[in-house]
């Protein structure tokens, strides 16, 4: 049976997918050591350039609305690795606000994670929904793996290589759990989102039945028939989730509702 090991330049050498195990497995034994946001994402970055071409991006925790991304600081609510490439972040959130981004609306909305090449091919984005990769490839960025973690965080990584061809399946599912072991240290050091505190968005049972026939296409007497209510009482339902959720139109309300998780 052929050695495991091998020798490069007199070290030692574990072969790449046990190398990898054994680092993160190390890396997870010892999250709690580290003190800063800076030194979870620090020493990730170490394990994965040693062992893949993947770079740490960085983690974000997602805001309240999914609208609100403006609403995100560098050292609160976003932790950048430092070899980041320069002035990526900057442009990033100069043109984010009220533009669909792929990789955090999946990141969002699913338990999943992808690359981004596998996320164009899930959403072959034109036009200006192609922003965010448009941006990446300017900074040098082919390709990443974005990981979401509870509907609440995703840690990021990046790479100057297409990673479906040498991105093999059981170094996504270590690298998977490496993320989620650093999103939950990170949330141990940054403190609880003092703005989830009783801040949700608290829509009745009928507004949300409402809504969700709403996402489906029914009209207001087709919604009243099949709730059994009347039409001016599903009006009202509908212009109280309205200005719950802050819009103007049953449309966009159930859209957020979509996009905040609130109906299926």
């Amino acid at each position: 049976m052929q050695s495991l090991t091998s020798e490069v330049s007199g070290i030692p050498l574990l072969s790449h997918s046990s190398d990898l195990q054994a680092r993160l497995i190390e890396y997870a034994s010892h999250i709690g050591a580290f003190r800063t946001p800076n030194d979870v994402l620090d020493a990730l970055h170490v394990i994965t350039t040693k062992s893949l071409p993947l770079c740490v991006l960085g983690a974000v925790r997602f805001p309240l609305k999914a609208a609100d991304w403006n609403s995100v600081q560098v050292g609160k609510s976003v932790f950048l690795h430092k070899d980041v490439p320069e002035g990526w972040w900057e442009e990033h959130a100069a043109l984010s606000p009220g533009r669909f981004s792929p990789h955090l609306f999946l990141a969002k909305s699913s338990l999943a994670s992808y690359t981004w090449t596998e996320v164009q091919h899930l959403f072959e984005p034109v036009g200006i929904d192609r922003w965010s990769f448009d941006l990446a490839l300017k900074h040098g960025m082919r390709d990443g793996f974005t990981c979401p973690v509870g509907g609440r965080w995703a840690v990021a990584f990046w790479s100057r290589k297409v990673l479906s061809k040498i991105f093999t399946q059981p170094s996504r599912i270590m690298i998977f759990a490496a993320a989620n072991f650093a999103a939950l240290r990170l949330e141990q050091l940054v403190g609880p989102d003092v703005g989830r505190i009783g801040a949700s968005v608290r829509l009745t049972n009928r507004e949300l039945a409402v809504l969700r026939l709403v996402s489906m296409g029914r009209q207001t007497l087709a919604i009243a028939q099949e709730l059994g209510l009347g039409e001016e009482t599903i009006r009202t339902h509908l212009k109280k989730a309205e200005a719950k959720l802050g819009v103007h139109n049953r449309t966009h309300a159930a859209c957020e509702a979509l996009r905040n998780n609130l109906i299926p």
